[in-house]
């Protein structure tokens, strides 16, 4: 009798992919698809259009890019005589560089046994370069809205027999405003195409634009909408904003943080913070828009090779900063947009590993937290340094937790006015996860 795979023993081997395509997966270290995989490759395989709606850190890349790689390698576009030709067939959007740099390699890694060429088009860097790597010719273009149109407006490149236009996170473009230019270059090219459209959110505007672009579209969807990430465990701590720093410095000495990510909601926020934590000793650095192309990639690289432990960013990275094994993500301030905390906790508790979530609040930050328990349909659990908070122990009736402090910490609070509860050294039980862990 046949029995029905379930998602977990559903292999590469089941996806009809081609020889050149599971060796490049099993190099990777891949043996069974994720179930936003499991679900989209086979729709783009048989040229679907598609929208699918997934977290950062479910695998959606590989889920657009395989199926890509093996339908160009299954029909390989020839000249009159028979010979390969490389001209653009597949174009990616994606609203940042470092999104345009992670779809890139991973193409370069699944495309490794193949003669495909992909092409990155971004700002940050020099032109001419990429105008040299178009001109030699191209398959797959990778590219954010506004540099594209800049090689478009120069001839540099052009778009007569693209098949395939792919929409990485959807949502997350028309935040940044890049509405006119998607339409630019869409009006621009071929209207008989396969349309891919990635999203982590779907408000109006990007049902808007699905309907616009895509034709007959299957929704693949893994979990709910505006969902945390199961394999993350979640907490708050109330704490004044004038003490911040303070607080950071002390969580960032325990033994477990060995790779943090914190997010600071402006640039001269992530400058200050990087200031201060070098002050005290540990190695950080900042990554933002106004640090050049070259900054960017170094910080990112030396946050990967372990160099530095702490990064501090604004949103910029909160998509595309593909970093396994970031233990902790801290959010020294809170997102005004609910959305933005899904999108920024999705940094650790990667590709089914665990990982912590660290919010700092501040009196007035109390309602944006509440807007966000409402958006992820959870209530997050508030540790309570003693000595730090400012009052929020029978807020919602929510779970408090006591954590010890240091004797550093315990001196800064009682210089605050609260001696006799700074000394007081509670026993540190750890938050329950809000969402168990798997």
């Amino acid at each position: 009798m046949n029995e029905q795979k379930t998602e977990a023993t559903v292999s590469f081997l089941d996806l009809d992919l081609a020889p050149e395509v599971l060796h490049a997966v099993r190099d990777a270290g891949y043996t069974h698809p994720t179930p936003i995989q499991q679900q989209a490759i086979p729709l783009a395989l048989a040229g679907r259009d598609l929208i699918g709606l997934a977290q950062t850190g479910t695998g959606k890349t590989a889920g657009f890019t395989l199926p890509i790689v093996q339908n160009l390698i299954g029909t390989p576009l020839v000249d009159a005589n028979g010979e390969p030709v490389h001209r653009p067939r597949v174009l990616i959007l994606t609203p940042t560089r470092e999104l345009a740099a992670q779809v890139e390699e991973s193409f370069r890694k699944y495309g490794k046994y193949t003669s495909l060429r992909v092409v990155p088009i971004y700002g940050g860097v020099g032109i001419e370069a990429q105008s040299k790597a178009l001109r030699r010719g191209v398959d797959v273009v990778v590219a954010t809205p506004g540099r594209l149109l800049d090689h478009m407006e120069r001839g540099n490149v052009g778009f007569d027999d693209l098949e395939v236009l792919v929409l990485d996170e959807a949502d997350r473009m028309l935040d940044m405003g890049f509405a006119p230019q998607l339409n630019r270059i869409v009006n621009d090219i071929p209207r008989y195409r396969q349309t891919l459209l990635f999203s982590a959110t779907m408000p109006p505007e990007v049902e808007a634009l699905a309907r616009k672009y895509l034709r007959k579209p299957v929704v693949v969807q893994v979990g709910r909408r505006s969902e945390a990430a199961s394999t993350v465990t979640h907490a708050v701590y109330p704490v004044p904003r004038e003490r911040k720093n303070t607080l950071l410095v002390e969580l960032l000495k325990k033994p477990e943080m060995d790779s943090v990510l914190v997010f600071t909601r402006t640039k001269h926020g992530a400058d200050r913070v990087v200031r201060h934590l070098e002050d005290e000793g540990i190695a950080a650095t900042a990554m933002h828009a106004d640090k050049s192309q070259g900054e960017r990639t170094r910080a990112l690289d030396d946050f990967k090779a372990g160099k530095i432990r702490v990064l501090v960013a604004t949103d910029i990275a909160q998509r595309g900063l593909d970093v396994s094994g970031i233990s902790h993500v801290i959010n020294y301030d809170v997102p005004r947009q609910p959305e933005d905390y899904v999108h920024r906790i999705g940094r650790t508790g990667r590709a089914a590993a665990t990982g912590d979530a660290y919010t700092f609040m501040s009196p007035d930050e109390i309602s944006m937290v509440r807007a966000i328990e409402r958006t992820i349909g959870q209530q997050i659990p508030r540790i309570s340094v003693p000595g730090y908070d400012f009052g929020t122990t029978s807020e919602a009736s929510l779970p408090v937790v006591s954590e010890p402090i240091s004797a550093d910490i315990a001196r800064a609070a009682s210089t605050n006015g609260a001696p006799d509860q700074a000394e007081k050294q509670r026993r540190y039980r750890r938050p329950r996860s809000v969402a168990r862990r798997r």
